[in-house]
């Protein structure tokens, strides 16, 4: 058991009175942690605000080289971080590596940002008159962060943010402590000032509200449900503070009579049952064409039927327990929706514990809860198409826009797909999960502020802003 304190002004502080148990043995305490209260995210955002002008006033090298030496100890303490990360929060150990892996890599890549940071130079009509821009931090930024992604979404938040300059204060999902504290530590370690990293551990209603509300707050980034991401949206718009929200997601792929079916059913079952269905960018619902539904689903079905849930540390184990067991409740319910409609459920194994195997629905209708609204597991719904453009048509009936895919030997099709979903992030033959941390990332509609984009180098824009300069050189 390991206590994951709060680190405030660069002091790791605070009693622990809440108990994070493994979900794949919830006999085990993994962790205790506390419960910030008002008085520490006040004194955390103190903090921050006292140390970030020496913090902005280095050069966008020294900070980035901060970044990259974090990212060094990240990776002497990989497998050890991997290890908690599953106990924590039920991955497997191999996508708990590679989710370190991704931090690592975070690190390196705005680390090395500090070297190309900054304006440009532009003309100017004026005569003797030079022009540059200027990218200024925002000052001290609020980051709320889920237990989905416990490493690798704070470090894709707080590195553009640190490297532009501003103080962080970050306040981590409950279920998941141990990940951001190992990563505070490296950055600590590493030499970070004190104070422009503060980490506060709490509930939402006391710890997170506080924080969203702060007048200190210059912006906050925050990534969870879309019903708390619109009530933070309406706090920080009331105060004309800057937002950016990465919310939820049902995402779509459209399997057509040309794919390759097995190839289609790999990459739909690969979005839809690794990190046991808890991504936001999760396959949760196939439309498909008549030519190929019976052998899809069939083909899917099997793909579901052999992956291996169990406890993340076990070798055998190919899908990871469900996270809690209020996650657990809304899986199970799902699925009983589904019997209760009468749609064909196909095998429903028995889970124990908060091991529950993947569900696969067949003819599920497109107004259905099922092909609505967020699941958040391994349970996906297959509705029937009459043809592509209906299929695309129903892709795009959702409030949500985050992802989607399709599977087709067409080239074009391929290529009018990727014009007309109106989705963040398009995949073709490839699953909606799994993204490169140099490319823009974000979604539309109820999916995302549509504003500013996370990863890549476009991140820094939501931690900056834009300054011009005119320099008259004819005295």
């Amino acid at each position: 058991m390991i206590n994951a304190q709060n680190l405030i002004a660069g002091a790791w502080v605070g009693d622990p009175d809440f108990e994070r148990r493994n979900p794949a043995n919830p006999d085990e305490v993994v962790a205790v942690a506390p419960s910030a209260g008002v008085a520490d995210v006040h004194d955390a955002v103190a903090a921050a605000s006292d140390a970030q002008p020496g913090w902005a006033a280095l050069s966008p090298m020294q900070r980035g080289a901060i970044l990259m030496d974090a990212a060094d100890l990240l990776r002497r303490r990989h497998e050890d971080i991997a290890t908690d990360l599953t106990r924590e929060e039920g991955k497997t150990r191999a996508e708990a590596m590679g989710e370190v892996r991704r931090a690592i890599d975070v690190l390196r890549f705005f680390g090395s940002a500090g070297w190309r940071t900054g304006g440009e130079t532009l003309p100017s009509t004026m005569p003797n008159t030079s022009v540059h821009t200027r990218q200024e931090p925002l000052g001290v930024v609020g980051l709320i962060t889920p237990w989905n992604f416990p490493i690798a979404i704070p470090a894709w938040k707080m590195a553009p943010a640190l490297v532009s300059g501003n103080a962080v204060v970050i306040k981590p999902a409950e279920l998941t402590p141990l990940s951001i504290n190992h990563l505070a530590t490296a950055l600590v370690d590493a030499g970070l000032p004190a104070g422009v990293l503060n980490v506060v551990h709490g509930s939402g209603s006391v710890a997170g509200d506080t924080l969203i509300r702060h007048q200190g707050i210059a912006a906050v980034s925050f990534t969870g449900s879309t019903g708390v991401g619109m009530a933070i949206r309406d706090v920080l718009n009331a105060r004309n503070a800057r937002v950016q929200l990465e919310m939820g997601g049902k995402n779509a792929y459209l399997v057509l009579d040309d794919a390759d079916v097995e190839a289609a059913a790999a990459t739909v079952a690969a979005g839809a049952f690794s990190l046991t269905g808890q991504a936001c960018t999760a396959t949760s619902r196939v439309y498909v064409t008549p030519g190929v539904r019976e052998v899809f689903v069939k083909a899917l079905r099997e793909k579901a039927r052999a992956v291996k849930p169990g406890n993340g540390l076990d070798p055998g184990t190919t899908m990871g327990p469900v996270v809690s067991e209020a996650q657990l409740a809304k899986d199970v319910a799902a699925i009983g929706a589904a019997v209760e409609a009468g749609f064909d459920v196909g095998e429903v194994r028995d889970h124990e514990a908060q091991f529950l195997a993947p569900v696969v629905v067949s003819g599920v209708l497109h107004d259905h809860p099922l092909a609505t609204d967020e699941v958040f597991g391994p349970v996906v719904g297959v509705i029937d198409v009459a043809d592509y453009e209906q299929g695309l048509d129903l892709v795009n009936d959702s409030s949500y826009g985050l992802t989607a895919g399709v599977c087709t030997r067409d080239l074009g099709k391929a290529y009018h797909f990727a014009a007309r979903a109106q989705v963040g992030v398009v995949k073709i033959n490839r699953p909606t999960t799994g993204l490169d941390l140099n490319v823009p990332f974000g979604g539309v509609r109820d999916s995302s502020t549509n504003t500013f984009r996370e990863q890549g180098e476009r991140a820094v824009d939501f931690y900056t802003w834009t300054k011009s300069v005119y320099i008259g050189h004819d005295l």
